[in-house]
């Protein structure tokens, strides 16, 4: 009996094991020793150094940072870039115009002539990577006292990155991993002129948007085009006519043998922030409060900006990225929520705490190392509970609310210079031409009408949800003064404020004062906010240091509990590998998702009343006589999107789905509305990757764009055979024609 209980529990073992295989956001390095022999019984060909290698030619080469918070990869030999449509969207629309408008309807560059160069658009290269934990942790513990532990962490972590760049044109940094036990070199090279090449409308593009996001089935054609260009020594340089398409070490075939369910799959990207450690505290926090909060927020800003857009298109356009950016996370964290309370996942977490204590209790001697861990997580979290209201107001209603606030805190160094003691005037002289020289770009996609309305909601928002006692003084003053009418307290701010104005603030800076600034409402007012938050920022300083030195502890225990068990660090927007297969999933009871969809489902979406669903006649036409050449499947249809079960999270927009043989089939853009729960916890039967299948993204580039001269810069391969440029374009004669 007690032989038949021992195989039941090892079965049980091995399938907890076999479900945990797709979870992971690996550190590619590490493959080889982590990974590798999973990943080859799944379909992998590649060897380790064909994916990941410092000193030859391997899929990490191909892979970017795409601007502030996306992931790009190269595919052609002459720079070419792909990424999310979603990812490029402020890109596009900063190059856009009411009679120009690329959001509406797509751009195609017709030569490298054409291409449009974006300003402040950046791409990163990895170089290369490197523990150096021993290094920044010498002579520190798991308890070394926090500030002290920082503050030696910082000076060291400072000595290595400029030991690393010293003599080179490469940038730097070193990230933490679990909690702050490791920490890795990072070495990039960061390429500034970056070029449109193309883009789908929107209504490709962004098919389905607001109401379609998060969610499965999808029809999206999520992608757009850029260009890296480099100097004539294949270098970063500033944007020059004179630069050259760059020449990547690496570049990603293209294969359109399509997808089927069980395919290896694999994703290298930059996925920006997970929380799989977070503990039962802080998962009570998120769904109770914070992510009400931030929802609640978010869905009146949202109002305000889409009544200001609807009444013009120019304050449509103006608006399009700033809406895009605050929904995506509106329904985020919806959704997180809902997971999160349906998946029992503080029950779950609670477990694990538990085994985790009782481990200890059959362990004395870890209990001195690994003891004061939730202790000291839990006392930390009582702290913050106090303020929690107030930190995540002041994060979305005051410092990402009202422009207005925004501007006139941008003033606050060149107040400091002007009230000095003894006035530094080449400094202020400095100061002031900085300011001066972005101020057009501040007002650039601004609407005063709009920004009058966000101050006015987001001030009465803020007065009667966080504690009074937590509150400026002065915003009291201001809502007295006003007889608590929002709308008047607004409008005497902007009527009063040279911030409300992009002529106001070029004049003052013609003869800045600092009495002229401090005088300003607009500064008073987001000085008063910001002093409040440093109060706040005080009383929680020990809580943050408790709670941080016990998530570390925790996650170090955890290790030492499971030695068997390979654990991967949260993401931290540095390069990631995860791997899987194409695969559906069941939803709930009685429901099936299939792992693809079909043009099919473009025609039974849409809808002309209804902007997210419009559909281009242009391919209507192409879907209608099934004019798919050779991208479409062995049946005649047209897939546009699959699913595979990938660990992706923010960050990896725009990651490139690769094939065992290291070609890429898709282009992933979201994940699935039944496992918003995956940031804090992995849910294999539910979680899945939402991706554009390659060839549907072909197929616009090709059919639609009629841009044929991309197809020829790219490598093409199909049945393992490399299509020669003059095969790409199929004549009608060997078309499919099933519908």
């Amino acid at each position: 009996m007690k032989r038949l209980l021992l195989l039941i529990a090892l079965f049980f073992c091995m399938m907890s094991l076999t479900t945990k295989a797709d979870e992971g956001m690996w550190i590619p390095m590490l493959v080889e020793k982590l990974n590798y022999a999973e990943m080859q019984k799944l379909g992998l060909k590649l060897s380790p150094e064909e994916v990941y290698s410092v000193n030859h030619s391997s899929l990490k080469d191909a892979i970017v940072i795409f601007g502030r918070g996306c992931t790009g990869e190269i595919i052609s030999d002459q720079g070419l870039l792909l990424t999310n449509h979603h990812c490029g969207y402020g890109a596009i629309q900063s190059v856009s115009s009411v009679e120009s408008n690329y959001l509406r309807d797509g751009f195609w560059a017709k030569s490298h002539a054409s291409e449009i160069p974006i300003a402040d658009l950046t791409v990163q290269f990895l170089i290369s990577m490197e523990d150096v934990t021993s290094q920044v942790l010498e002579g520190l513990t798991l308890h070394s006292p926090e500030a002290e532990r920082n503050e030696t962490i910082s000076k060291r972590i400072r000595a290595i990155v400029e030991k690393a760049t010293a003599g080179t044109h490469y940038n730097a940094i070193v990230k933490e991993y679990y909690e702050g036990s490791e920490y890795y070199l990072l070495v990039y090279e960061t390429f500034k002129d970056v070029r449109l090449v193309g883009t789908p409308p929107e209504v490709i593009g962004k098919f389905g948007a607001d109401t379609d996001n998060w969610t499965w089935p999808r029809h999206t054609g999520d992608f757009s085009l850029f260009r890296v260009y480099a100097g004539p020594d294949n270098k970063p340089a500033a944007y020059s006519p004179d630069n050259k398409p760059f020449k990547p070490r690496h570049f990603l075939p293209i294969s359109l043998d399509g997808v089927k369910r069980g395919d290896f799959a694999m994703i290298l990207g930059n996925p920006g922030s997970t929380d799989r450690y977070l503990t039962s505290y802080g998962v009570e926090m998120a769904v109770n409060e914070t992510n009400p909060t931030r929802v609640k927020i978010r869905a009146e800003k949202l109002r305000i900006m889409s009544e200001g857009m609807d009444k013009d298109p120019a304050v449509r356009l103006k608006y399009a990225s700033k809406y895009a950016g605050v929904s995506n996370y509106w329904k985020y964290f919806i959704g997180q929520t809902r997971g999160l309370k349906r998946l029992d996942v503080v029950d779950k977490k609670k477990n694990i705490e538990q085994n985790y204590m009782q481990w200890l209790e059959r362990n004395p001697s870890l209990k001195a190392e690994y003891g004061q861990a939730l202790p000291l997580i839990s006392d930390a979290y009582k702290t913050l509970a106090e303020y929690n209201i107030a930190r995540w107001y002041m994060v979305e209603a005051i410092m990402q609310g009202s422009e207005i606030l925004t501007n006139a805190s941008r003033f606050s160094k060149l107040n400091d210079l002007l009230k000095a003691g003894n006035p530094d005037q080449e400094a202020i002289r400095k100061e002031a031409e900085r300011l001066e020289k972005n101020v057009d770009e501040w007002f650039k996609n601004y609407d005063t009408g709009i920004d009058q309305n966000l101050l006015a909601r987001m001030l009465e928002m803020y007065s009667a949800d966080v504690p009074q006692h937590q509150q400026p003084v002065l915003l009291g003053s201001l809502i007295h003064a006003s007889k608590g009418n929002f709308s008047n307290l607004a409008a005497g701010i902007f009527k009063k404020s040279l911030f409300a104005s992009p002529d106001r603030i070029k004049a003052f800076l013609t003869s800045p004062k600092s009495k002229t600034i401090e005088k300003d409402p607009a500064f008073q007012l987001i000085k008063a906010f910001y002093a409040k938050n440093q109060e706040i920022q005080e009383a929680t300083r020990q809580a943050n240091e408790n709670l941080k030195q016990g998530n570390r502890v925790f996650v170090a225990g955890l290790r030492q509990m499971q030695p068997d068990r390979t654990f991967y660090p949260n993401a931290n927007f540095s390069l990631r590998l995860t791997y899987g297969s194409v695969l559906d999933y069941y939803p709930a009871d009685a429901i099936h998702y299939d792992y693809y969809t079909t043009t099919k489902g473009i025609l039974e979406k849409e809808d002309p009343s209804v902007r997210e669903f419009e559909v281009p006649e242009k391919l209507k036409k192409i879907i209608s006589a099934a004019d798919y050449g050779r991208y479409a499947n062995a049946d005649g249809t047209m897939s546009v999107n699959f699913l595979s079960n990938l660990d992706i999270t923010g960050g990896n927009s725009g990651s490139p789905v690769i094939d065992g043989n290291g070609r890429l089939i898709g282009l992933a853009f979201d994940g699935n509305w039944e496992a918003m729960s995956g940031d804090i916890a992995f849910e294999p039967e539910l979680q899945r990757t939402i991706s554009v299948d390659i060839r549907y993204v072909m197929l616009i580039i090709d059919k639609f764009a009629d841009a044929h001269h991309l197809l020829r810069e790219m490598k093409i391969v199909q049945n393992n055979q490399y299509v020669a440029p003059q095969e790409q374009a199929i004549p009608a004669s060997r078309r499919i024609n099933k519908n």
